[in-house]
């Protein structure tokens, strides 16, 4: 009799791609969602709500009653980091269980995961640090470069597999590269402004020592030309015909200006803790649009299979 084998049968929960993309799409939300947070906790000078880390206080990981509204500020902003990870981790397991699978996503997606617990790690340090600024100053960038990771995940999660293809000319994309590369220089001297200025996230934390004016207007030099130069590419890109970076060049000058708007007025208005918040919430969303500008000038193209050679009877027999 002829043998049946069993064969045991594989399970496997494929991941669509459109939920890949929700996931990667609620990375960047749940990030940019925390850098918000932690600014309540420096605004509310609950920044040593809980005195120590990891541990909230030396015999609890949570706040208690004692500690009041400060400890539950801090407390909360320290469980929203295990959100996070959770949904970064899911990310991960979705690239995972993605068929077919894409490799490119998994070294960016475990850049996010990995990036929680860094940040998470930096933030311990400004508690015991007593909130030094520039710890703090380090947290937040940590937390862009996240919010960068992310971004680049979804990004890769939309397009297609294939092979990268300028959509404008070179010079226009050395301009791109400059105007993030400015973009980032503005936001690491509004952590020096954020340093000098008076939220320092406890009433005890030291200032970084630097003249709030001067720095001020180094600042808002720098956001006059990240401005100037976002404005020039929407002409540039106009100019070759280039749509879609187009597009992007205009919700980027849009974000700036907004952001510089927040910026003046809060500058102004000594500073109300509402528009600080803003700000910070601004400082998420031009680093998005900065990032949104330089990844509309080039794209993936479907890879196409290659056409396979018709057998003919001629064919055949030479093959023969």
């Amino acid at each position: 009799m002829r043998r049946i084998r069993s064969v045991k049968p594989s399970v496997r929960f494929p991941v669509s791609p459109a939920l890949l993309r929700r996931l990667a799409y609620a990375s960047i939300i749940a990030n940019v969602a925390i850098v918000v947070t932690g600014g309540a906790v420096r605004l509310t000078a609950s920044g040593l709500g809980c005195p120590t880390w990891p541990r909230c206080t030396d015999e609890s990981y949570h706040a208690t009653p004692e500690m009041g509204v400060h400890g539950v500020i801090e407390f909360g902003n320290r469980l929203l980091t295990f959100a996070v990870g959770v949904i970064a981790l899911a990310v991960v397991l979705a690239v995972l269980a993605q068929r077919p699978r894409r490799r490119a996503l998994l070294p960016l997606a475990l850049a996010v995961l990995f990036g929680i617990p860094a940040q998470a790690v930096i933030g311990g340090i400004t508690v015991l640090t007593n909130l030094n600024p520039w710890v703090v100053g380090l947290h937040f960038l940590a937390s862009m470069a996240v919010i960068a990771a992310a971004y680049a995940l979804w990004r890769r999660a939309v397009e297609p597999e294939g092979p990268v293809t300028p959509t404008v000319p070179a010079p226009l994309r050395t301009l791109a590269r400059l105007t993030t590369l400015v973009s980032a220089a503005v936001l690491v001297v509004g952590t020096w402004v954020t340093g000098s200025g008076p939220h320092a996230g406890d009433q005890g934390a030291a200032r970084n020592g630097l003249d709030p004016e001067s720095i001020s207007q180094v600042h808002a030099d720098g956001v006059f030309l990240l401005i100037g130069l976002s404005v020039a590419l929407v002409f540039a890109f106009r100019a070759v015909g280039a749509a879609r970076a187009a597009r992007a060049a205009v919700v980027l000058v849009a974000v700036e200006l907004g952001q510089g708007l927040i910026g003046f007025v809060q500058y102004f208005t000594h500073l109300p803790g509402a528009l600080v918040a803003a700000h910070m919430l601004g400082s998420c969303l031009v680093l998005l649009a900065t990032l949104g500008m330089l990844w509309s000038t080039r794209e993936r193209r479907p890879i196409t299979p290659a056409a396979r050679p018709v057998r003919t009877a001629e064919t055949v027999t030479a093959a023969a």
